[in-house]
């Protein structure tokens, strides 16, 4: 199957096979400027061909998207992506006619959960929550073995929970206090400097990546360090939102602000949990980050049976992949 993950910052295009595993892939920076959407959707053709061929589109089968931002399912489009510079971004319907092949488009979270239960550390669970800290905040959740989309399709926008009023900074969404605007790749930064409210040029270290935080509190610095004890607030409250609205057995975490930084992230939120109930296992993902990529192509394998994802069981689905 060939399987489509539009990221806010990356695209990967790839051929995944029934086991799961990613065949080969190329990737590419995902268009951030510009009037004309379809940039896109070139991007995405000019990729696979160099997977597929020009005219090797028929081996690919069927074609599976997962994108980073809110999705028209009837549409097959990304509409208002906070992190995509484009009020919609149309992709089935194009695709659909430059390949020939049938084309399915979801949230990239919901193919998280999907890659997850089927291939990694979901296996055999019924009821998970997939969750990305990257420069967007996701969550993808199947519950009784039923993915969870919602009437649009957009269900578990959980990167949009209420989180704060002290500060109330603005989500890329345009409204405030969301998890998002807090605690993604993104805006971290950002909560950096209204947290610290003193001239950055202070400070021994470089405040204006994440990277160059984590860094610092990583090196025993202790305003990086307090910091990070402030963002464990705002992670501990996000986590607890989705503990008390789906109850899980287990919370998968992906996306690169958890992997590159587990101690400096979970560890520290994971005290700031309120365990009203019960506290479901939290794991990192194993699938390298690939969780979108995958469950795109299994998704991809259910449109062309001509079956609904909302109505499959994937305790059947994951064991028949």
């Amino acid at each position: 199957m060939l399987a489509v993950d539009i990221g806010a910052t990356n695209t990967r295009v790839g051929l995944v096979n029934r086991e799961g595993k990613i065949l080969s892939f190329v990737t590419g920076k995902t268009p951030d400027g510009g009037d004309d959407p379809m940039a896109v959707v070139r991007q995405v053709k000019g990729m696979a061909e160099k997977l597929v061929g020009p005219a090797g589109w028929e081996e690919a089968a069927c074609i599976g998207i997962s994108g980073a931002g809110p999705v028209n399912r009837d549409r097959g489009s990304l509409i208002n992506p906070p992190n995509i510079p484009f009020s919609e971004v149309p992709l089935k319907e194009p695709l659909a006619l430059w390949t020939g092949l049938p084309v399915t488009v979801l949230n990239d979270c919901h193919a998280g959960v999907i890659a997850e239960r089927c291939y990694g550390s979901g296996k055999g669970c019924r009821d998970m929550v997939y969750l990305t800290l990257s420069t967007g905040i996701g969550a993808g959740v199947i519950m009784h073995d039923r993915l969870i989309l919602g009437h649009e399709g957009n269900a578990a926008e959980v990167g949009h929970f209420h989180v704060d009023s002290e500060l109330a900074l603005p989500c890329g969404c345009g409204y405030s206090g969301h998890w998002e605007g807090y605690a993604s790749g993104r805006f971290l930064p950002r909560f950096f400097s209204a947290w610290w409210g003193k001239d950055l040029s202070l400070l021994r270290f470089d405040p204006l990546t994440p990277e160059g935080i984590f860094s610092a509190a990583s090196e025993g610095d202790r305003v990086a360090s307090a910091f990070l004890d402030r963002l464990a607030v705002i992670n501990g409250r996000g986590i607890s939102d989705i503990i008390v609205a789906y109850n899980p057995e287990l919370i998968v975490f992906d996306g690169s602000v958890v992997l590159n930084n587990p101690r400096e992230v979970l560890d520290r939120a994971v005290p700031m949990i309120d365990r009203y109930l019960t506290l479901p296992r939290l794991k990192i993902t194993d699938l390298g980050g690939n969780a979108p990529l995958i469950g795109a192509a299994v998704a991809a394998r259910i449109a062309c049976r001509r079956e609904e994802l909302s109505r499959v069981d994937f305790g059947y689905v994951c064991t028949a992949e």
